[in-house]
């Protein structure tokens, strides 16, 4: 059984609505305890009044902040999964309900050519929205997620040295850290993800999707990986900088290490901030019609973070 076209189109345009009115609860959970900490007054105000923010929000079903960031998608596609018209009706279904979405949420058409900045007011255009594919073994559904993430700033890469090592990894999330907070690049407390070894391109894409697919309280499974992710988050939250940018100690709600193989001789590294508004919303579509939301993305399976040769 084939599944629609016109399902994925509807599933996508509200999977739209979703992420840009409705606050992920693990994040929201990860911002209210991260208010309870706090000891900045201003940063306590700030994190009290976003949750207040994000109630009226969902109350008004209106986008929780104006920018609506760059609207794109993840498709984790079951390997017995078929769409009618394959993946070019699947592409074009996405397209459309980013153009709809735009229109009646609204969401803010942020889209813009880059020499002539032309907007065609849809979020749609070259390359825009980007689809990311993965596969899932013995499956016959399609995972869709969208994430409305900023373009702009809150994110960095670096290439370190083997002798860079550990000390290196933390003094670049620092120092990244610091400069976003102080500068105003990014808007804090967020998600960081940090992608680790690959090609730059593959370092800086696994930094994306760990900042923006793991849920807030999420362990990378490789013991090594799992400690950086909490040494960093103490070391983010130490440096005196609180949620946008005042005086405090909740710049990092969590963070999330995605690892790459790479070459020996190097061991790239990206960072990505999932700001204040971590949008996200993910369903699961199945050939029978059924269209099931998700909390969880679960974009990082096992078969994701495969190793051996099948």
């Amino acid at each position: 059984m084939k599944i629609p076209a016109k399902l994925i189109e509807d599933t996508a345009r509200e999977l739209m609505a979703r992420a840009a009115i409705e606050i992920p609860a693990d994040y929201r959970e990860g911002v209210r305890l991260a208010r309870d900490r706090e000891t900045g007054k201003l940063s306590r105000f700030v994190l009290t009044e976003m949750l207040r923010n994000w109630d009226v929000a969902v109350a008004e079903r209106r986008p929780m902040c104006a920018d609506t960031g760059l609207p794109r998608y993840y498709v984790r596609l079951g390997n017995e999964a078929q769409v009618a018209g394959g993946l070019v009706a699947l592409e074009r279904a996405l397209r459309r309900a980013t153009a709809d979405a735009t229109a009646v949420i609204p969401l803010r058409p942020n889209r813009v050519h880059p020499l002539t900045r032309e907007d065609p007011n849809t979020n749609v255009g070259l390359h825009a929205p980007e689809i990311t594919y993965a596969a899932e073994p013995d499956a016959n559904w399609i995972d869709v997620t969208t994430v409305h993430k900023g373009g702009l700033f809150g994110s960095d890469y670096r290439m370190l040295f083997p002798g860079d090592g550990i000390p290196g990894i933390k003094r670049f999330f620092l120092d990244t850290l610091i400069e976003s907070g102080k500068r105003g690049l990014a808007c804090q407390p967020a998600i960081v993800g940090v992608g680790i070894g690959g090609a730059k391109d593959t370092c800086v894409r696994l930094g994306k999707e760990a900042a923006c697919l793991r849920l807030v309280g999420s362990r990378n499974p490789d013991p090594h990986a799992a400690a950086l992710e909490d040494e960093l988050t103490t070391l983010g939250n130490y440096i005196g900088i609180g949620a946008m940018g005042f005086a405090g100690t909740s710049m990092v709600v969590a963070t999330h290490v995605e690892l790459a193989y790479t070459h020996t001789g190097g061991m790239p590294v990206a960072i990505h901030q999932f700001c204040l508004s971590s949008r996200r919303a993910t369903a699961r579509i199945h050939p029978d019609g059924r269209v099931e939301p998700r909390d969880d993305p679960a974009w990082f399976t096992d078969y994701y973070r495969r190793t051996g040769i099948e």
